[in-house]
């Protein structure tokens, strides 16, 4: 009887084990390891936020954490396909808000109907990427001296389109505040969460599943031997760039809807948020290493400790130490991953 018992316990606790190691490894296969590692870090940040201020658990803060997570999650996705080719954009941050700007100059001062608003703004951020994917995949300029040269011509473009003046989009309730929906309804339904979430399949999709996006990680794992193979990576690296600009396009439309208020000449920090979602997402900074669904978890992972860090009574200096912190940490463990792959 007792070997009996025994042989029982042995069984059950046999199939307890089999079955947490079957749940982890269908996590793992659903997730890959490293997003599987990410989007823990994002609960134990949520739970550390919530543990040390009850406010913080709140359904307003859910929802500034969703309004948060848009522009910065549209930015992070566009300029996921740049840091593939081991490239870089510096300037999504500024071409958002110019582009935002534009639109609101046609808005407000050409009288133009809304919808005609949000399609420059999509057009003129898309332009921006075309300058860039031109300057870059073309002229072969680098990437960072490239795009730090369009950041500051967008920063200076929409101070002078603006007239330095302030842009102000339409109001919730108001004949054009329709768009605000798209983001946000009127019962605070986070909308938009559905909006970011359909543009991070689409950009998986373009990545992992079409040619381009196979040509975008073979250029950033080597670009001369793709060019040997035939690959025309003047295009590929261009489209690039250019999927970064209508991204950003879409983070002006979703600062516009979310904020209401566009300040001519801003833009400029923005930047840093986007790629430090990607690089907290794990795609390599070496290029030929990312994915989409970890740049959108990282996008919740800055956004989480962006509106929760005001929650512990810091000031907006420590805001900044301990996000640059964090990043650090991220581009630390790319380069150790790195490192271990070539031993």
């Amino acid at each position: 009887m007792a070997s009996n018992v025994s042989t029982k316990n042995t069984n059950n606790s046999n199939k307890n084990g089999s079955s947490s190691n079957s749940v982890i490894s269908k996590l793992k296969n659903t997730f890959g390891l490293q997003q599987l590692i990410i989007l823990i870090v994002l609960f134990l940040i949520y739970g550390l936020f919530a543990a040390l201020s009850p406010a913080f658990r709140s359904g307003s803060t859910l929802t500034s954490i969703f309004d948060a997570s848009y522009y910065v999650g549209f930015l992070a996705l566009g300029v996921t396909f740049v840091i593939i080719t081991a490239g870089i954009d510096l300037s999504i941050g500024t071409s958002m808000m110019c582009a935002a700007i534009t639109g609101g100059v046609v808005y407000n001062q050409l009288h133009a109907p809304l919808w005609v608003a949000l399609l420059v703004i999509l057009a003129m951020a898309t332009a921006v990427g075309c300058l860039n994917g031109f300057l870059v995949a073309k002229l072969k300029l680098p990437s960072f001296i490239a795009t730090l040269g369009t950041m500051m011509i967008t920063r200076g473009l929409s101070s002078i389109l603006s007239n330095v003046q302030t842009e102000t989009f339409p109001l919730r309730g108001t004949s054009d505040g329709w768009y605000k929906s798209i983001f946000r309804t009127s019962g605070d339904f986070p909308t938009g969460a559905i909006v970011l979430i359909g543009v991070a399949i689409l950009c998986a999709i373009i990545l992992n599943k079409t040619r381009t996006g196979r040509y975008i990680f073979a250029i950033g794992s080597n670009r001369e031997a793709t060019r040997l193979s035939g690959v025309n990576v003047v295009r590929s690296e261009a489209m690039a760039y250019i999927i970064a600009g209508f991204c950003a396009g879409l983070a002006g439309i979703a600062y516009a809807a979310t904020y209401t208020t566009i300040m001519p000449g801003s833009g400029a920090g923005f930047e840093m948020d986007g790629i430090a979602a990607v690089v907290v997402g794990g795609t390599s900074l070496a290029g030929g290493v990312g994915s989409i669904l970890g740049t959108l978890i990282g996008t919740f992972i800055m956004t989480v400790l962006k509106v929760g860090l005001p929650y512990l009574n810091l000031q907006p200096h420590y805001q900044i130490f301990i996000t640059g912190f964090v990043v650090i940490l991220a581009v630390y463990a790319d380069i150790y991953r790195n490192r271990k792959k070539n031993q």
